[in-house]
């Protein structure tokens, strides 16, 4: 870590802005359920710190433990900001042969408010961290730096916009540089050595691609429960992963869907839960009728729109479908995973704002399946066309395969990374006596006893 006097007095000016911040956080109804442990912690020792986000990440956690496979017992701590990523982390891993070396925990991750960042750091004390994506909490890595903690960043990407965000306060993140950098891609590289300019930083295969491959295996039984709700013949239409920002869009859309094809079952599944009350109130102002999902209780025959109200079914549903509009891109929001329902051979549309899935490259919309639309009008033509024709299925699923396995590998490139790491990157780092043992069992006893 780069030495400098600003750094302590920072963190200190840091520590008190979390503090006044507390108070507000507890009455989130979205943190209460875990504000206390994420502000006294109490987490179990690891060689391995895993960092999944959210529900994205988490996926991306899970392939990477679906690979590695260690030479000694290795113990892992994945964590996660939200409740949807914990929930897809104890699922996949109820569900994963995983290497019989490895023991995996999940909990939650700490606030990035100093006092509670160093006893998580302390009562991990892991040999080598890895966080996804754009994961940099300024406390945590000042924690990690202070006990030689190697810092790896993986499937490591950066938008233009925080990228000059970051070049801002290159000061301060300087200080705190991961020791290496694997990005999804040359320009997410080149973003990050501006920032990181002393750390080693390379160019990796997007482990999401890795992800794709196996959800579309996973998808060949298909779910008995989606089976019941879709007997068919009528078609589905799916609007996946919505945003609060493009709501009225969405319902427009609906609209214009259903004025197209009569016929049809229109399923809503917006990004996050929480928006389901707000979603209920609008498709009733715009007298657009429909049915939650937590209300079906047998097969679907008749035209409707389904709220879907219940997390972890949107994967399944995608295989019911004859179309799919994939949403967070009718505005600037940077898209969402189009290419999850187009690997089914699925006629799928996103709008024109998916930058943040720049990674999957240009050449996707040219093999027929993915369109990207300008607006909500274009998105219902794209999507009642495909309503009115039958798509080769088949020839779909086999061109879009062909693109992601050409792809793939990014889990095994992390795996090594981080083996590599785990063998060579902590001589080092301070090593836990019974000192620290001792320590360490006092702290986790005062955090039981808080709780």
């Amino acid at each position: 870590m780069t030495e400098s006097a600003f750094i302590p007095n920072f963190f200190k000016f840091y520590n008190m802005l979390w503090r006044a911040s507390l108070p507000f956080l507890r009455r989130n109804k979205r943190l209460a359920p875990t504000f206390d442990r994420r502000v006294n912690p109490s987490l179990s020792q690891a060689d391995i710190w895993l960092q999944a986000a959210s529900a994205g990440e988490a996926f991306l956690a899970l392939s990477i433990l679906s690979k590695m496979v260690p030479q000694t017992r290795v113990r892992v701590l994945v964590t996660t900001t939200t409740d949807q990523g914990a929930q897809v982390l104890r699922n996949g891993l109820g569900h994963m042969a995983l290497s019989p070396k490895l023991q995996v925990m999940v909990d939650f991750f700490p606030f990035d408010f100093p006092a509670a960042v160093s006893q998580a750091v302390f009562q991990v004390n892991p040999r080598v961290m890895v966080l996804l994506e754009t994961e940099l909490w300024p406390a945590v890595l000042y924690a990690l730096k202070q006990r030689k903690i190697p810092v790896l960043v993986l499937n490591a990407r950066m938008s233009r916009t925080s990228s000059s965000r970051y070049k801002k306060t290159r000061w301060l993140w300087q200080c705190l540089a991961p020791d290496r950098i694997l990005a999804i891609s040359e320009t997410d590289r080149k973003r990050y050595a501006r920032v990181f300019s002393g750390t080693p930083t390379a160019v990796m295969n997007n482990i999401k691609f890795d992800v794709m491959e196996s959800g579309a295996s996973n998808n060949q039984g298909l779910d008995s429960q989606m089976a019941e709700i879709f007997p068919g013949p009528l078609p589905l239409s799916v609007l996946a992963s919505f945003r609060r920002q493009e709501e009225k869009k969405i319902l427009a859309l609906v609209t214009t869907l259903k004025s197209r094809v009569s016929d049809q079952i229109i399923a809503l599944f917006p990004r996050h839960m929480h928006r389901i009350s707000a979603l209920e109130k609008q498709l009733t102002a715009h007298s657009i009728p429909y049915v939650l999902r937590s209300s079906l209780s047998g097969p679907v025959t008749q035209p409707c729109v389904i709220l879907w109200d219940k997390f972890g079914e949107l994967r399944q549903a995608y295989a019911f479908a004859r179309t799919v509009f994939v949403g967070g891109s009718l505005a600037p929001l940077g898209g969402q995973n189009f290419i999850e329902p187009s690997i089914l051979g699925i006629p799928t549309v996103t709008g024109p704002h998916w930058q943040d899935f720049a990674w999957a490259g240009q050449k996707i919309f040219s093999l027929g399946v993915v369109s990207s639309v300008p607006d909500a009008q274009s998105a219902a033509r794209a999507m009642a066309q495909a309503l009115k024709t039958a798509p080769d299925l088949e020839k779909n699923r086999a061109a879009v395969k062909d693109y992601i396995s050409s792809r793939t590998g990014g889990s095994a490139a992390a795996c090594q990374a981080i083996l590599h790491f785990l063998d060579t990157g902590d001589s080092d780092k301070p090593r836990m006596g019974q000192e620290h043992k001792r320590l360490l069992v006092q702290t986790n006893q005062r955090a039981d006893n808080a709780g």
